[in-house]
């Protein structure tokens, strides 16, 4: 079995908050990122996949076709767009990095049904301190 890891990047804005608190819960539990003007973060999405080379090409998948799917579905949805409001697949969630890297499989996975490879992680990279990694699970 071969992995092989694409990178991605997009800058978007978002607020982690619940309305349904008040201002002073929201900033004890999320402290400067319930900021009521958002803010912003230069993110990374690394998209793994695994499966055995095809003979022919030597590719699991041609990482162009990989790049234009992630492209398509992930980071044109998500890039320079405020995650609260403008990502409709994450409307009604906090979007969190464990709630985004969650969405972001569920639209891979099925972009990448019927190809001879398999999504094995992701990996999305908010600050050079946090990131998170899933594995479907």
């Amino acid at each position: 079995m071969v992995y092989i890891t694409r990178r991605e990047t997009f800058n978007a804005a978002h607020r982690l908050f619940r309305e349904d608190w008040t201002d002073e819960q929201n900033e004890l539990v999320f402290g400067k990122c319930a900021n009521k003007y958002f803010h912003g973060h230069n993110f990374q999405l690394f998209v793994t996949i695994k499966g055995e080379p095809n003979p022919d090409t030597g590719f699991i998948i041609d990482l162009k076709k990989l790049s234009k799917i992630i492209k398509t579905h992930v980071i044109d949805v998500v890039d320079h767009s405020n995650l609260n409001v403008d990502v409709p697949f994450l409307k009604g969630q906090m979007p969190s990095i464990e709630n985004m890297i969650t969405a972001f499989w569920r639209i891979l996975e099925a972009q990448l049904e019927g190809e001879t490879c398999q999504l094995h992680a992701l990996k999305l990279t908010e600050t050079e301190n946090n990131y998170v990694e899933y594995f479907g699970e």
